[in-house]
C-alpha cells in the first residue's frame, strides 16, 4: 500500500477573505482541501482510507501548524485512533447537508464565496463515488489542545474516475 497516495494539490477557502453584509458572520469559517493522487492499483475504500490516514499529509492540527510529517494529531484527535473503521459511509446528499447546516447560521453568503464553495467542494460531493465522514471519536480521543475548534467537520471524498481521493475538513477557530 506504499505510494498508494500522491498529494497532487491543496485549495483553502478562509471564509474572513469575502466580503459579509454583518462583519462578525464569518465567524472564522474555514474549508481546507487535499487532494491526492491515486495510484493505479485498485484498492478497496477501506484500504484506501488506511492510506489515506498514513499518509504525511493527513497529519494536520488544523490549528496553525500546518502538515508536520512526524506529528501525533490529526485535526483535534490523536492520530493513533483514528482508523478507516471511524469513518461511515454517507450519501452525496447527507454530506451536503452536513456542510449546508455548518454554513447556514451565516445567512446570506457572498456571492464569491458561494461560487468558491460550489466549484471546490459541492462540485466534488457531486462527483465522488464515495464519501466518508469522521464521526465523533468521543472525548477519549481529543488531544491536549483539541478543542480549538467549535465545529470540526471532516470529509473523505473518492473519485476513482478521476483517480482521486479528497480529505475535505470544514471548521472555525
Amino acid at each position: 500500500m506504499e505510494n498508494t497516495l500522491t498529494h497532487e494539490a491543496s485549495a483553502f477557502i478562509n471564509f474572513r477573505d469575502y466580503k459579509f453584509q454583518d462583519s462578525r458572520a464569518h465567524a472564522s469559517r474555514w474549508v481546507d482541501i487535499k487532494h491526492l493522487r491515486l495510484s493505479p492499483e485498485s484498492f478497496g475504500d477501506r484500504e484506501l482510507l488506511a492510506a489515506l490516514i498514513g499518509h504525511e499529509q493527513f497529519r494536520d492540527d488544523y490549528a496553525g501548524g500546518g502538515v508536520q510529517p512526524e506529528g501525533p494529531r490529526h485535526g483535534p484527535y490523536w492520530l493513533r485512533l483514528v482508523t478507516p473503521d471511524v469513518y461511515e459511509d454517507i450519501s452525496r446528499e447527507k454530506s451536503a447537508e452536513i456542510l449546508r447546516d455548518w454554513i447556514d447560521p451565516l445567512r446570506e453568503v457572498p456571492a464569491e464565496l458561494e461560487a468558491d464553495l460550489q466549484r471546490e467542494v459541492f462540485n466534488r460531493l457531486t462527483a465522488a463515488d464515495h464519501i466518508y465522514y469522521l464521526s465523533g471519536l468521543g472525548d477519549e480521543a481529543i488531544h491536549d489542545w483539541g478543542r480549538v475548534h467549535e465545529y470540526f467537520h471532516e470529509l473523505v471524498l473518492i473519485d476513482r474516475s478521476a483517480g482521486r481521493i479528497t480529505l475535505l475538513v470544514a471548521a472555525d477557530d
